[in-house]
């Protein structure tokens, strides 16, 4: 009998794991990411493009701090960073959602043979794709992927590493909220009041 008890009693904490597990996974989901990780102490948001102009693989040449009317989203990747190839259906989809007002122009340095080869392996052939040692220089890459996001008078929206779909996403997200990085609007009082009305509503759904 006491056996009996014993398993009742194993089986009933076992159920009450995956409940909980199940709503912290609820409350994961609800709470806002920390958005793209904003690291380079070189730039800010608000500060101008540096004036420099990249060549692209098929000879476009993009002067980035010139005012075009649309925002650039660089995106730096290399052929053997494996985050940077599983967010690729990101940066696809976001071209997508967002091709009416923004340019997304890949960006690495390297060989030009070992990146046609990786352009034509994971079909980017669509997309600017430049090559520069001083661009990653310029704005500060130390790892990656990392994107920067430039307005259409060429000034400095938002930036940093972006490690996910939704880290990828804050940029275009701070920009439309008019915030410097999502990190900014949870900081902020709007973020507070946000993160804390969504806290207290996803608790609510535990008990």
């Amino acid at each position: 009998m006491s056996q009996v008890l014993l398993w009742v009693l194993v089986v009933g904490l076992g159920l009450a794991v995956l409940a909980l597990a199940r709503q912290v996974g609820v409350l994961y989901e609800r709470v806002a990411p920390a958005g793209a990780l904003a690291v380079n102490q070189s730039l800010k948001a608000g500060d101008k493009a540096p004036t420099l102009t990249v060549t692209t693989l098929d000879g476009k040449s993009i002067d980035l701090a010139t005012a075009t009317g649309r925002s650039r989203l660089l995106f730096f990747l290399a052929p053997d960073c494996p985050i940077c190839k599983t967010l690729l259906p990101a940066v696809r989809s976001l071209a997508r959602d967002e091709g009416r007002d923004t340019d997304i122009i890949l960006a690495s340095d390297g060989e030009p043979a070992v990146h046609r080869l990786f352009i034509d392996k994971e079909k980017l052939g669509g997309f600017d794709y430049v090559l520069s040692e001083a661009l990653g220089r310029a704005f500060g890459v130390a790892k990656l992927p990392y994107a920067v996001l430039i307005d259409g008078k060429g000034v400095i929206v938002s930036f940093g590493i972006v490690n996910s779909r939704e880290h990828l996403e804050s940029l275009i997200e701070a920009r439309d909220r008019g915030v410097a990085s999502i990190q900014d609007y949870m900081n902020s009082d709007r973020g507070d009041r946000r993160l804390d009305t969504e806290t207290k509503g996803a608790a609510s759904g535990i008990l």
